[in-house]
């Protein structure tokens, strides 16, 4: 049997690097020769740190990692139809049963089965030299998409895609992104995507408003504090009419919402944590509504590429670092300071 190189998490903030047998593909799966693979931030928060192996439908069982895989359709199993060996794919990062309400409208991601399972935490990942893939969860690669835009789109920029689409933002639109990391550079690339007149973004970290500047995604960027408000308001007039929540941090939740319109839409993506806000003045006085949102569909995945290519955008563009496999330790410590843009696993052709 063929051998490869898997990095595994072990959970106290390390990278496990081992020797495993190549996996052969099953009954409608296909064989994916790895070409870029992301580290998440979720990744950092909940298994890099700190091992959550409790409950096994939903938490890192001590599988391969990664679970933002694109690659090179390299075998197909038995009974597969929709492609074939040269594909460029990246992968729905959560494999479902196919039949509850929420695998049926696409969001696998909600999947209500026991045999949901995440691939890089109950299923093998994509830090490794191949993954085996349910054809099903396989989205094709425009051919001006690289890699490193597919190992993105896969959950980051996928979740970014849809908080975009819950907020219906259009060239109408004033648009605030409160968290600059990976996932709110990609909100504000997909915003002006869909035609947002003015972007606003604002962080804790002076670097990352700067690193969202130098890219052109942001029209205005605000380092987060007691001005930032008032300044928002001033900029678009009284309030965004969309505002996106990417900080998953109180304060930045409550900033989303109050910076939000009358009769805005404020959509919060960022994981975690809790928020307290006065309902009267913060939310029913303004008629503001809340939308929360988790990843996307796989229906929206492949339009998210389709809308990528047809703009001409690389989300490959917020990729800061990009490390081989022999160097995941590395690549994960960088990313677990906070201080990086997008961290991926790259693999030589």
């Amino acid at each position: 049997m063929p051998k490869m190189l898997a990095a595994y998490l072990p959970g106290n903030s390390t990278v496990d690097l081992r020797e495993i047998d190549r996996p052969q593909p099953g009954i409608g799966q296909v064989l994916l020769k790895m070409k870029a693979s992301g580290i998440c931030g979720s990744d950092i928060h909940y298994i890099y740190h700190k091992h959550l192996g409790d409950d096994p439908r939903t938490s890192y069982q001590g599988v391969v990692a990664g679970h933002e895989p694109a690659g090179q359709v390299a075998e197909l199993g038995a009974g597969c139809r929709h492609f074939k060996p040269g594909d460029r794919v990246a992968v729905y990062h959560i494999s479902g049963c196919g039949f509850c309400r929420n695998c049926r409208k696409g969001f696998q991601i909600s999947c209500t089965d026991p045999q949901r399972a995440a691939y890089g935490w109950q299923r093998d990942g994509g830090h490794a030299e191949y993954l085996v893939a349910d054809e099903r969860d396989l989205v094709h690669l425009p051919d001006t998409l690289s890699y490193r835009d597919g190992c993105f789109i896969s959950c980051g920029v996928g979740t970014a895609y849809e908080a975009v689409l819950r907020g219906n933002i259009s060239g109408s639109d004033a648009v605030l992104v409160v968290g600059l990391g990976p996932v709110g550079m990609a909100a504000l690339m997909l915003a002006k995507g869909r035609g947002a007149r003015l972007a606003i973004g604002v962080d804790t970290q002076p670097d990352r408003v700067e690193t969202a500047r130098k890219l052109g995604l942001l029209d205005h960027g605000l380092v987060a504090g007691p001005d930032a408000l008032g300044a928002i308001n001033e900029l678009t007039k009284g309030g965004a009419a969309v505002a996106i929540d990417c900080s998953g941090n109180p304060r930045g939740r409550v900033l989303a919402l109050q910076a939000t319109r009358t009769w805005g839409r404020c959509v919060y993506i960022g994981e975690t944590g809790k928020v307290e806000f006065d309902v009267s003045d913060d939310l029913l006085h303004r008629q503001r509504t809340i939308y929360g949102s988790w990843v996307t569909s796989v229906h929206n995945m492949d339009q998210c590429c389709e809308d990528l290519d047809a703009w001409g955008l690389h989300p490959h563009d917020i990729i800061t670092d990009a490390f081989p496999l022999e160097k995941a330790p590395e690549a994960y410590a960088l990313m677990a300071g906070g201080r990086s843009g997008k961290v991926i696993v790259e693999f030589p052709d």
